[in-house]
């Protein structure tokens, strides 16, 4: 399901039109996307939680020549699946 797929279910779910779904989905994005940035966890019941996770600096090595490299450090986001979720798609 891609975005305009996603959009069209939520506005018949909902009853909406697709313009105010395509702003629903886009706001939520943009919220969670901020949340995020501020290492803020968001949690839906029933859904699941998105966090921010880091990852520390390490060293890699090039798969081509074999030489070492640094990785640098990075936050990376996550997203943990609820149980209600998890069952639903048993």
């Amino acid at each position: 399901m891609n975005k305009s797929e996603l959009i069209n279910a939520m506005a018949d779910k909902a009853e909406l039109s697709k313009a105010d779904a395509g702003r629903a989905l886009d706001s939520f994005v943009e919220v969670l996307a901020k949340a995020l940035k501020k290492n803020d966890k968001v949690s839906l019941v029933g859904f699941g939680t998105f966090a921010v996770r880091k990852r520390a600096a390490r060293t890699g090595r090039n798969p081509k020549t074999g030489a070492p490299l640094k990785i640098a450090a990075s936050k990376n986001p996550t997203f943990k699946a609820g149980k209600a979720l998890k069952d639903a798609i048993k």
